[in-house]
């Protein structure tokens, strides 16, 4: 950039986009300071190498601005944990089961673990069951999952990671939605009907 460019000449680019030519580096310097912008490098492999001229300042706060804007709406799906011990009850049960589902219904993944403690290790069947147990309320809630992890044992913590079956339930809201619309063409026909 500006003084840094160390070749006699180069291919200037104006900051509208425009050829302006190929030119000794010194002309180009000063023809960008004239303008009260800076000369870049852009393709120092060219022969001769490209320069642009630009407000530097600016194109690095636009580039960071656009990589901001872009890591926002890059939304990837995180991983929740849902942690349980294998004598819960049934209505600490359903409220991991309802926060699980809250979680699956905004496209997140849900890791669903049971703890053991002292000689609970043991029974690894009851932990299994508590987790195929939050599976199926989850199925019988409607919400259709997919294990993207089968259940395994790390230490002394089993457990599953289950996401939500998109397609299916795609295909569910757009069920939804045409009965939601059924059901206001049924309303206003009856309305209609009653009016005459």
């Amino acid at each position: 950039m500006n003084d840094a460019i160390r070749v006699h000449e180069v291919r200037v680019i104006g900051d509208d986009g425009s050829q302006l030519g190929v030119m000794p580096t010194v002309r180009a310097l000063d023809l960008a300071r004239a303008q009260g912008l800076d000369l870049v490098e852009v393709a120092p492999d060219a022969q001769p190498p490209v320069v642009r001229m630009m407000d530097y300042g600016k194109f690095k706060y636009e580039q960071a601005k656009r990589e901001r804007e872009g890591r926002k709406r890059q939304k990837g799906a995180s991983l929740h944990e849902i942690k349980m011990r294998p004598n819960i009850g049934r209505s600490d049960m359903d409220a991991k089961r309802r926060r699980a589902n809250r979680f699956l219904e905004a496209g997140d993944k849900v890791k669903i673990s049971v703890m053991f403690r002292g000689r609970e290790i043991t029974h690894r069947e009851i932990g299994a069951e508590r987790i195929e147990e939050m599976l199926t309320a989850l199925n019988d809630d409607g919400m259709p999952i997919v294990l993207e992890k089968p259940i395994s044992t790390e230490g002394r913590f089993m457990s599953v990671i289950v996401a939500a079956d998109k397609p299916k339930l795609e295909a569910r809201a757009r069920q939804a939605a045409e009965e939601a619309e059924a059901a206001a063409a049924q309303t206003a026909a009856a309305e209609t009907a009653g009016a005459s």
